[in-house]
């Protein structure tokens, strides 16, 4: 639903004003008027992205685009009408153009049968935080070179009060992820040597790999105020964020992809906006960021995943799809692209031809044989082909068989077979995916539901109760994750004034 209302520039509401409402990829728009309190509303709408605008007597508001709606959401906007003129527009441009003012709770959250899809947008949105640029940076040759460890061990205990010998050794461990063993080493380099900013910076970063957070933000700030880098406003971007201060790490991020507009840095400031539920700044970050650097495979990836946050099934399936393109061999988008083809209402184009080769491509990978063969299910709950679900059979059966902790396979072996009415077979297959994964509440409810058919009414009502035990369970820790997550409040290139409830 989609409420509002229209005022003059002095304030007045304006009654009787032409609205118009356009659905991204519809051709026909949907037109209301204002009452004679000058409020509109459009319901119900199918989710999806929407831009409004209000015209009255040679008068017009501006148009505000990227209206982003997931099914059953209520959002208010409220429009003021003025003279048109051309910079009017308030359609996002091609470069990122907002404020993160400030957080509140997260308000936009909420069932209304799509909690599955929020789930996975909430999931697709951390697990983008963690993408990496692609291809990987090579280690140093040093990183592997036992004779070099050795070496620099032997410096460091002829001379152990030597700064080059305290930090070669230190760096040498940072490298190879040895953080523990680096720590001291860079920290007695510091001591012996405070004004060097490159030791001091590995020191900030073996601080935060090894936990100590509060002082490997001290001396990332005390870093900045000798050389403002992009690589530090990222660093301490990612400091404030595991600090529990999102408003401030966005801004470092912004400032990072301000003053170096790298795919690392476009990657940073679109994930932080997009685990904050900043979806279409997000979006806007990354379209950016993916024109900046067309060949980014992690860019496309986030850019699909900001999309299918804001119901772009289809466009952000076509990134996805996109992004494996560009290097088959990377496994991430395949996941990605495989976890929203479950999640979305319909089938999505191009992803089933893209988890065909993944399965091609890692036939021994029981992740690409159970997403294969979901995407195939799906389809073919609509054609009912028989040798496509024996063929996706085959491929569960893989799955499970690669992976004896592949829990949803083992789950979705069991639908089938309980759709062949084969009971006995189906509770086999439940119970394994119990075993997999005791907290896989679907496959208890089946598996009650099973033993129902069977009459064994005790069991049933047994695995009935654990089912609504672990469903209120994880729904309150899914609640507090998301009460521990802030939304961002966004006032430039935003309505002026939204609400969600």
């Amino acid at each position: 639903m989609l409420v509002g209302s229209v005022h003059d520039a002095a304030g007045k509401p304006v009654g009787n004003a032409s609205m118009t409402l356009n659905k991204a990829n519809e051709s026909t728009p949907r037109t209301t008027h204002t009452d004679g309190a000058g409020a509109f509303e459009y319901a119900p709408l199918p989710p999806g992205s929407y831009s409004l605008r209000a015209e009255k007597a040679g008068l017009q508001s501006r148009t505000v685009s990227a209206i982003a709606l997931a099914a059953g959401e209520h959002r208010q906007i409220d429009l003021k009408l003025a003279a048109s003129s051309a910079g009017d527009a308030m359609s996002f441009s091609d470069d990122p153009n907002f404020t993160v003012a400030g957080v509140t709770d997260w308000t936009a959250v909420g069932g209304h049968g799509s909690d599955s899809i929020l789930r996975t947008s909430e999931d697709l949105a951390r697990e983008t935080v963690a993408l990496k640029t692609w291809p990987p940076d090579a280690k140093p040759a040093m990183a592997s070179d036992a004779a070099t460890e050795t070496r620099l061990r032997a410096a460091l205990a002829e001379n152990a009060g030597s700064f080059d010998a305290n930090r070669r050794l230190g760096t040498f461990y940072l490298q190879t992820g040895r953080y523990n063993e680096a720590l001291p080493l860079l920290e007695a380099a510091y001591r012996l040597n405070p004004a060097d900013n490159a030791n001091e910076r590995d020191l900030a970063q073996a601080l935060e790999a090894t936990g100590d957070l509060k002082q490997s933000q001290e001396h990332v700030q005390k870093l900045l105020q000798h050389d403002p880098n992009a690589d530090l406003h990222r660093m301490a971007g990612e400091l404030d964020e595991k600090l529990g201060d999102p408003l401030t790490a966005v801004h470092e991020y912004q400032h990072a992809a301000a003053l170096d507009p790298s795919e690392q840095n476009y990657l940073a400031w679109g994930s932080e906006l997009l685990l904050h539920r900043a979806v279409w700044q997000a979006t806007q970050v990354f379209r950016s960021g993916v024109q900046a650097h067309p060949q980014s495979v992690p860019l496309l990836t986030g850019l699909g995943t900001a999309l299918f946050a804001g119901a772009e099934y289809e466009d952000a399936a076509r990134r996805m799809c996109e992004a494996s393109d560009l290097a088959p061999s990377n496994k991430e988008p395949y996941l990605f692209m495989g976890k929203i083809e479950m999640a979305a209402p319909s089938p999505l184009p191009c992803v089933e031809d893209r988890l065909a080769r993944f399965v091609r491509l890692r036939p021994n990978d029981s992740l690409a044989n159970y997403f294969y063969a979901m995407a195939l299910w799906k389809r073919q709950q609509l054609s009912r082909d028989k040798n496509a679900m024996l063929q996706v059979e085959t491929l569960l059966n893989k799955a499970v068989t690669l992976d004896q902790k592949c829990s949803d396979g083992y789950l979705q072996l069991g639908v089938l077979a309980a759709s062949h009415h084969d009971d006995t077979k189906a509770i086999e297959l439940y119970t394994k995916a119990i075993d997999a994964n005791p907290q896989l509440s679907e496959a208890h409810y089946r598996l009650g539901v099973a033993y129902d058919r069977a009459g064994e009414r005790d069991k049933a009502q047994r695995e009935f109760q654990l089912h609504d035990q672990l469903q209120k369970q994880q729904a309150a820790a899914v609640e507090q994750e998301r009460r521990d997550v802030k939304q961002f409040v966004v006032v430039k290139g935003q309505p002026s004034h939204t609400t969600v409830q």
